[in-house]
């Protein structure tokens, strides 16, 4: 089933198909859709007064523009938060970040969860509901709301636990490495990063909002669980920026290895060419046709000629070799 309603009696948790009933029982409602088609999406926005747009923003969530948000209305606190997960593609580094919408609804009794796609982070929580902590909705929907907000949050250190084991494998390899694919993988990494930090940011506000305290359907007691969720995101948004960092730094220093490799291999064929230049000068002399010439009547002219130019050779080589150049 992709709707299920759950309501807390002092005896258990009952589980209703009849969405308005779920509403009208005593006890705090918890109503989750996962997986939800369209019209199972409008049937349960329909009973709990669920606006279109809300209900939009959780149907877009493939949209780079549906950012994280917290929007108060009469009868209910809507909170829009976005999962993060590493997509491995067919490479080590060949990663991007995947990002779910989820729809929270908080009213006085009742709690509403809505995606199109199967949430980890909140079926943890409705595990604990149905198995583990059954008292859980007792203490009200504003406190399972938060639940939900902690196991999503705690979705990000996961993904930055694997893209720092990404960047220790990358400095392992970056000094003295030349190879373009060392530079596609740090590219990729920067590209992560960047994801990651386009969906902290805005989490970070909306978390933000969530624990200042002037929100109706947020008890004073539940606050301070808020802000214990907002220190973890603020946390999370400066380890983004230490990476990033790290990942800048490690760019930085593949480029310059590169540079040197370049250099060395420029001033190797100089050397070369600078050891071959008297040589030729020598050549080009003695291929000279003219009939009269020094030494060419010589006998041993030739092996003079030859030994010159490796005695000039040597020298030049043992002359660089002591400067440190080959």
């Amino acid at each position: 089933m992709t709707v299920q309603a759950h309501v807390f009696q002092p005896e258990g948790i009952d589980e209703h198909d009849d969405l308005a009933a779920a509403k009208a029982a005593p006890g705090t409602t918890w109503t989750r859709v996962s997986d939800g088609t369209t019209d199972e999406l409008e049937a349960v926005a329909e009973t709990f007064g669920i606006h279109t747009l809300e209900l939009d923003d959780v149907r877009n969530d493939v949209r780079n523009d549906v950012r994280p948000k917290v929007e108060q209305f009469d009868d209910h606190l809507f909170v829009l938060l976005k999962t993060a997960t590493l997509r491995e593609g067919e490479t080590t580094f060949a990663e991007e970040i995947r990002t779910r919408s989820v729809g929270i609804f908080v009213g006085p009794d009742w709690l509403v969860t809505l995606s199109t796609q199967t949430i980890p982070a909140v079926g943890l929580v409705w595990d604990a509901v149905t198995r583990a902590e059954k008292r859980l909705l007792a203490r009200g929907a504003d406190f399972t709301a938060y639940r939900i907000v902690d196991a999503v949050v705690d979705g990000y250190f996961d993904v930055l636990d694997e893209i720092e084991s990404d960047i220790e494998a990358v400095e392992e390899e970056v000094v003295g490495a030349t190879g373009l694919d060392l530079l596609a993988d740090i590219n990729e990494l920067r590209r992560d990063l960047l994801s990651v930090r386009r969906v902290l940011w805005p989490t970070r506000d909306a978390v933000g909002v969530l624990a200042r305290g002037d929100l109706d359907f947020v008890d004073e007691t539940t606050e301070k669980y808020y802000r214990d969720v907002y220190d973890h995101v603020v946390q999370l948004v400066e380890l983004n920026e230490t990476y990033r960092d790290l990942v800048t730094g490690a760019r930085d220093i593949y480029l310059n290895s590169l540079s040197m490799s370049t250099n060395e291999v420029m001033k190797t064929l100089t050397v070369v060419a600078t050891i071959v230049l008297p040589l030729t000068f020598v050549v080009g002399v003695y291929g000279m046709n003219f009939e009269t010439m020094p030494e060419l009547s010589w006998p041993y002219a030739y092996h003079a000629v030859m030994l010159g130019m490796a005695g000039i050779a040597g020298v030049m080589a043992l002359y660089f070799r002591r400067e440190g150049w080959l």
